[in-house]
């Protein structure tokens, strides 16, 4: 089972990103400020949870939640500062979009982060499958991600991102090898 909270005295905002590994579009993060008393035991790591499970959870998070924001940084920003930097951002901007409460401290998925000001942070690896926000803030992160890439496939529909979301599957390098690249694709990452 998850835990609630690392500290139990303090506003806490758990953090997490999607799309890291991908070869086209944004990464997309989100932070999330839970009830201590909030509990739903379905809600676990976006990984673990099929698209259907992952958007049920997404509404309850929405509802329940003190507070949550999404954010993303675009390919291009990616490809000028590396994925790394534009993950970190991206969960900055998700924090800076907090407009309810501000929280006191920042549970961070992951072993990397840049501090926000004003607020401390403790990184912990898969976080996702150790804190509800953390998890609540990977749900929501994937949803809007995977959301946004299927609507930009209708504009690029030989690609496949409706289902490989921009992941490097056979199809996609297929597609980039016999098709070229678009204005969504992360030029600095080996595509081929």
């Amino acid at each position: 089972m998850l835990k609630p909270y690392l500290n139990s005295n303090v506003i806490e905002a758990g953090c997490d990103e999607a799309g890291r590994g991908c070869l086209a579009g944004p990464v997309f993060a989100a932070s999330v400020i839970l009830p201590s008393d909030f509990n739903d035991p379905l809600i676990n790591d976006s990984k673990q949870l099929s698209h259907k499970q992952r958007m049920q959870l997404r509404r309850v998070i929405e509802q329940y939640a003190i507070d949550w924001a999404v954010a993303s940084v675009s390919n291009r920003e990616i490809d000028q500062i590396n994925i790394l930097n534009a993950s970190i951002q991206a969960m900055q901007k998700a924090v800076g979009k907090l407009s309810k409460i501000r929280p006191q401290h920042l549970l961070i998925d992951g072993n990397r982060f840049k501090p926000f000001p004003g607020i401390p942070h403790t990184c912990i690896v898969k976080g996702d499958s150790l804190f509800l926000s953390i998890a609540a803030a990977s749900i929501l992160a994937k949803t809007y991600r995977d959301e946004f890439m299927e609507k930009i496939s209708k504009e690029f529909p030989l690609y496949g991102w409706e289902t490989n979301k921009g992941y490097p599957t056979r199809k996609h390098r297929e597609s980039i090898a016999k098709y070229g690249t678009t204005p969504y694709h992360r030029k600095s990452f080996r595509l081929l």
